[in-house]
Order: structure tokens, then C-alpha cells, then sequence
């Protein structure tokens, strides 16, 4: 039932964002069979959780439901963790996350050693101890 709880949760916020097509992604072999009416159930008690699924999908142009297993979820538990750690001072407010997927990969360059034989980090290090800036410090 908490399963449901969290999808129907996520789709509703989905129809207030006026989302029309929406792909759900689930760990929950269960869930996602039987609201794509491969599976059914009996359970009286999940029953009213999966027409209200069924109802909510009804105010979509598309919606898909895929199955993931949990170990192979890697997104869902990346987003745990974020929500786990991000604070907001309303707690019925929750900042939008931006997933951009590349088709290219990204690099990065370390350089073991500095141009001038000293740290990056030394003239920050030199302005909270001073509070002063490098004389060669501009406003950009």
C-alpha cells in the first residue's frame, strides 16, 4: 500500500504540473503488473489504491509504466539520497530537480603541479586570514 501511496502521490504532482506524458519508473514488480493489468489482485485493501492509479492515468495523453528491478535503480536511489540531504524551509515544497541526459561524456584535466609552484587555493586561504584582497584582485 505505501507503494501506491508514493505513486499516486507522484503522479498527482505530475497532473499539478500539467505534465501530459509521463513514463513511471517502479522497483515494485507488483505495482506496475498489476496497473498494467497483467496481474490482478484480490486484496480488498489494495484495490481502491490501484483505481485510483488506474484514474489518475486517465488525465494523461500518455502514460508508461516500466518495471526496474531495485538493484539495477540506480536513478531512484540517487534521488533518495538527494532528498534525504536538501532541506527546504516550507515542507510542502519541493524544489525541481533538472536531469539532463548527455550523449557525450564529460572530461576533466588535473594538473599535478601549479604554474607558479603554489596552490590554487592560497590566495583564499590568504583572504580569510587578512580579509584582504590580492592587490591584483578585480571585481570579475
Amino acid at each position: 500500500m505505501a507503494e501506491y501511496r508514493a505513486c499516486i502521490f507522484g503522479i498527482r504532482i505530475a497532473v499539478d504540473m500539467n505534465v501530459n506524458e509521463l513514463l513511471v519508473i517502479g522497483d515494485s514488480d507488483l505495482l506496475i503488473h498489476q496497473v498494467q493489468g497483467e496481474w490482478s489482485t484480490k486484496n480488498v485493501k489494495i484495490l481502491p489504491y490501484m483505481h485510483c492509479v488506474k484514474e489518475q492515468c486517465k488525465k494523461f495523453i500518455e502514460i508508461e509504466f516500466k518495471h526496474v528491478p531495485r538493484i539495477q535503480n540506480e536513478f531512484a536511489d540517487a534521488l533518495t539520497t538527494l532528498s534525504s540531504v536538501i532541506q527546504h524551509q516550507d515542507k510542502n515544497y519541493i524544489d525541481p530537480i533538472e536531469v539532463e541526459i548527455r550523449d557525450q561524456h564529460a572530461y576533466y584535466l588535473n594538473e599535478d603541479e601549479e604554474p607558479n609552484g603554489k596552490p590554487w587555493y592560497l590566495d583564499i586561504k590568504r583572504f580569510l586570514a587578512t580579509r584582504e584582497y590580492p592587490e591584483n584582485a578585480t571585481n570579475s
